[in-house]
């Protein structure tokens, strides 16, 4: 299976809406685990209408740059980069990835963090950047993301009903 990475249209956001709710299944599965049922229904009370306006918004927005993997003409994994600064160092930040679970350990996600690293070179910005969990979760997109010479900065949130 060979994947095209090519510039998002507006014709491609419904299925890059749908994908990621997919693919994010076990990330919300681990936050709920890690936070316990009460504290996860209060910050995530319906997370896949949220993540799915979330998606939407990024593919939309006028300050993100996205790309899409295409199979046989379908988008399965996208990419999203905001162009903001680190107090006054530009950063490209990879707004969001993700691949369809169908699709994923084919190297798609490699490809398309390749793809938005050279893209914020390509611009003359010096940083590039991604977030990411530090949940279970979240595990395999730590390891790309470090197989990628990104360097992780531990940061802990916290929280708690009252």
């Amino acid at each position: 299976m060979d994947a095209a990475i090519r510039p998002l249209t507006d014709a491609d956001v419904n299925a890059v809406v749908a994908f990621p709710l997919d693919a994010w299944v076990p990330v919300f599965a681990s936050f709920q685990q890690v936070m316990g049922p009460r504290a996860f229904d209060l910050v995530y009370p319906d997370w896949r209408t949220a993540q799915a306006r979330a998606v939407a918004e990024v593919c939309r927005s006028g300050d993100v740059d996205a790309w899409v993997a295409d199979v046989d003409g379908a988008p399965v994994g996208f990419a999203a980069v905001r162009w903001t600064e680190e107090d006054a160092t530009p950063v490209g930040e990879v707004e969001m990835i993700a691949v369809a679970p169908s699709h994923q350990r084919a190297g798609i996600a490699g490809r398309l963090l390749d793809r938005a690293v050279a893209e914020i070179a390509g611009r003359g910005v010096p940083l590039a950047g991604i977030g990411t969990g530090g949940d279970p979760g979240h595990a395999p997109a730590r390891a790309l993301y470090e197989r990628h010479g990104f360097t992780g900065l531990p940061l802990v949130r916290y929280y708690r009903p009252p």
